[in-house]
């Protein structure tokens, strides 16, 4: 038995949907303008480039539901909705032809952003992990395995605030499909069981109030609702 020096903290975990089991979280891989229009909204060039990825800590996945903490050190908090794989396996150069027998379930989950750092730490060529990966950045609903859903194709993503449209794209509109985002991301990392991927956001990201009521969802995967609580 290993004599750890101080309590190890506990293991981050998501729900799964109609289960007491959870599943446990080893990394969060998040895929950078998925979505052409999403691209070109942020200024930048929607043509088929390599993908580009960020992380998220473990512990920054949070219930998709309930009250939401608005983060500090930011007046320009914004919204990306996302769909969220869920590795049941992994590899390293992992063929895109056999990628999806890695997948074991989906959700559907939010990217909060800290867009005034983001911008801020772009300017002066900084990274901007802080603008991505702070306290409860990424809310995630229950999981779905694909034993009981199967692998979403063409559905509709989108997202409301305060019951008016706000994002509204399809699945089939990602620059690069689950599989390539699977394969590429296995060339750069040794993926493994727990590993979650958020997918990309479609266009119309913006910015968030406290108080704010967001709902958003996949169809025929998993909807949310939640509310931001009052700055710190």
């Amino acid at each position: 038995m290993t004599d750890f020096v101080i309590a190890p903290p506990a293991v981050p975990s998501v729900a799964v949907a109609g289960s007491a089991g959870r599943f446990p979280i080893r990394r969060v891989f998040c895929v950078g303008r998925n979505y052409a229009a999403h691209a070109r909204e942020m200024g930048n060039d929607p043509d088929r480039e390599p993908p580009f990825f960020f992380t998220k800590p473990a512990d920054a996945v949070i219930p998709a539901s309930g009250t939401v903490p608005y983060p500090s050190a930011t007046s320009d908090l914004h919204h990306e909705i996302e769909l969220v794989v869920a590795l049941g396996s992994g590899g390293t150069n992992i063929d895109p032809a056999d990628a999806m027998d890695t997948v074991w379930g989906y959700g559907v989950g939010l990217d909060l952003t800290r867009r005034d750092m983001q911008a801020a730490a772009k300017d002066m060529g900084r990274p901007w992990d802080m603008a991505k990966g702070f306290d409860a950045s990424a809310p995630c609903t229950p999981l779905i395995p694909v034993a009981t859903l199967g692998h979403p194709e063409n559905r509709t993503i989108w997202l409301d605030i305060n019951g008016v449209r706000k994002q509204e794209g399809l699945l089939g509109d990602m620059i690069w499909s689950i599989p390539e985002v699977i394969a590429a991301l296995s060339r750069l990392v040794a993926l493994a069981p727990g590993d979650l991927i958020y997918t990309g956001t479609p266009s119309g990201v913006g910015p968030l109030n406290p108080g704010d009521v967001v709902t958003g969802g996949v169809d025929g995967v998993a909807e949310f609702t939640l509310t931001f609580g009052p700055k710190p």
